[in-house]
């Protein structure tokens, strides 16, 4: 019996008390913790799990942050702006604005826009046969690219490849094209583009310059693929009524804070280098003759001439002439004048 005793004793002097010990050391580590769980608690604005959860989660870097939970902390903690979400668009400002209790700002949508008329399997010249990693990044740096084009695209798609929303495709010519219905302006592609090629352009504006080389005309055109590079002859310029069109180091460029879409550029490029979309859709200007009370204010904003008519009396549209800039309905004030 003492025996037992004795034996019982000494296991619980080798279990019990290690146990004994341990567990009281755990329960006290759990009280500091516990206790400093609270007194350094960082307080989380559940604004933030709210934005979070109505943004796209794309991760895509277009608002100019690591991704969609380091944007939501900076508009709820620093007031950073609601419209920088390119592929949410204007619905998820809308909810943003709810939800941080401000006005919504309208967010103009853009799409990416590829400036070259090149890159295709059948439409560029080759240097020599790249054989390395299919990379345009990679590329680049072998000789300043495969292609005889120092400016144009090289075709080996980092862009297509950069693309979250499967916005790039490649048509049967090998040539990159973009669907602009999936097209959210991230701008991973512009990102990916080792030479610069893509840049986000207003949606509502369809009139474009299909190339970005700086080489002289009679270079250019012995070296682009598509025979379409801009040779800077200015014509655009000087036919633009906006005078958005200016050319700079031997390339055009349009200043689309001043473009209307009047396409009139495109029909004067000898290269065809600028492409309209619109072109031959462009609706014209009709005047209402019930309504017209012959104010004149029509015709002194239309740039091309195109209506017609004296002091007091109706005005018509030359539609031969008629651009479609709409000019003259922003400024008729008695909206007697409609597009169609």
């Amino acid at each position: 019996m003492l025996f037992t005793i004795l034996q019982t004793a000494s296991l619980f002097a080798t279990i019990g008390i290690p146990v004994i010990v341990i567990g009281s050391l755990g329960l006290i580590f759990g009280l500091i913790l516990a206790v400093a769980s609270k007194v350094f608690e960082v307080k989380i604005d559940p604004r933030v799990a709210e934005i979070i959860e109505i943004l796209p989660g794309a991760n895509c870097g277009a608002c100019g942050l690591a991704g969609c939970a380091g944007y939501a902390d900076r508009i709820v903690k620093e007031g950073e702006a609601i419209n920088k979400c390119a592929p949410g668009g204007a619905a998820t400002v809308a909810i943003i604005a709810k939800i941080m209790g401000m006005e919504a700002k309208a967010m103009e949508q853009r799409v990416a826009v590829i400036h070259c008329s090149s890159g295709g399997k059948n439409n560029t010249k080759w240097k020599y046969s790249y054989e390395g990693v299919d990379s345009c990044k990679a590329a680049v740096n072998i000789a300043g690219g495969p292609n005889s084009c120092a400016w144009g695209c090289m075709g080996l798609n980092d862009c297509l490849k950069a693309c979250p929303f499967d916005a790039i495709s490649l048509d049967p010519n090998g040539m990159r094209v973009i669907d602009y219905d999936k097209c959210t302006a991230c701008g991973m592609c512009v990102e990916a583009c080792p030479r610069n090629l893509i840049h986000l352009i207003p949606i509502n504006r369809n009139v474009y310059i299909k190339c970005s080389s700086n080489d002289r005309g009679a270079d250019a055109r012995k070296v682009c693929g598509s025979a379409k590079p801009c040779i800077a002859c200015g014509l655009c310029a000087k036919e633009c009524p906006e005078q958005c069109i200016t050319i700079e180091n031997n390339i055009a460029r349009i200043d689309y804070s001043l473009c209307t879409n009047c396409g009139l550029c495109a029909t004067v490029c000898p290269s065809k280098t600028i492409q309209d979309l619109l072109a031959g859709m462009r609706k014209k200007a009709d005047i209402n003759p019930e309504a017209c009370i012959g104010c004149t204010l029509c015709t002194k904003v239309c740039p091309t001439d195109a209506i017609q008519g004296e002091l007091k009396e109706v005005h018509v549209v030359d539609k031969a002439k008629c651009i479609g800039c709409a000019r003259c309905v922003e400024k008729c004030p008695k909206n007697a004048i409609e597009m169609i």
